[in-house]
């Protein structure tokens, strides 16, 4: 979809009660406002899963599922030492690997996703992480999510990652009324300039952490209070 067609989809959409009680104000220029302070906010955001390769990152992010960035970098501190490659995650015995992701959570259903998607990437793409969003989810473990960060934070190609700050904050901020990941995700992207997709969500998900909590969001430090159309309302 165009930029243009984009700005009139959203403002079609502007200033208008969803179903979940939220004001809707899908407005180009409100949103890329909220963006352009959150920047100035938090002007070093980026991708908090350490790595070196494409491989890592998309290790790292399989791995962050149910687990915080922290212990993940935790983790693959030692594991990237132990499995320095594609070939030697496609290699790793599964119970070993297993108990080397243990502390993550869900380690038997991770494990087995990192060394199949290895084992994908090395006899299917000749051992390089593929640069599609449809090659992508093809390998075991990855859906959409994954997918762009390993397209926005490995190979600069704008990709939108909703997670659960982004869903929320998309939602309070009036730029969606939508609950499942992938609309959120295209009405974000008709909403959004595309090279600010990729910053856009680690941008959301700082000021989820920050300011914007689920349960109580401290909207008097918030520094886009005056554009959020729910602010005070918790």
């Amino acid at each position: 979809m165009s930029p243009v067609k984009a700005r009139r989809k959203a403002t079609t959409r502007a200033k208008k009660q969803s179903r979940w009680g939220t004001i809707l104000d899908a407005d180009p220029a409100r949103a890329l406002k909220v963006l352009k302070r959150l920047k100035k906010e938090f002007p070093t955001a980026n991708c908090a899963l350490e790595h070196e390769t494409p491989h890592q990152l998309l290790v790292a992010t399989i791995l962050s599922a149910q687990c915080t960035d922290k212990r993940v970098n935790l983790v693959t501190e030692d594991l990237f030492r132990k499995y320095p490659d594609v070939a030697a995650f496609a290699a790793a015995r599964l119970s070993q690997l297993e108990k080397d992701v243990k502390s993550t959570g869900f380690f038997r259903m991770k494990a087995r996703a990192l060394r199949e998607m290895s084992q994908d990437v090395l006899t299917k793409h000749g051992g390089d992480v593929p640069r599609t969003m449809e090659e992508l989810t093809a390998l075991r473990g990855v859906g959409r999510k994954t997918a762009n960060v390993i397209l926005g934070n490995a190979f600069g190609i704008p990709g939108l990652v909703v997670d659960t700050h982004v869903k929320r904050l998309s939602n309070r901020f009036g730029f969606t009324e939508q609950q499942d990941p992938v609309k959120i995700e295209r009405e974000l992207n008709d909403l959004f300039p595309k090279q600010w997709w990729t910053l856009s969500s680690h941008l959301l998900i700082l000021h989820g952490r920050k300011t914007c909590a689920a349960r109580r969001p401290k909207c008097p430090d918030c520094v886009v209070r005056d554009l959020c159309p729910s602010a005070d309302s918790f």
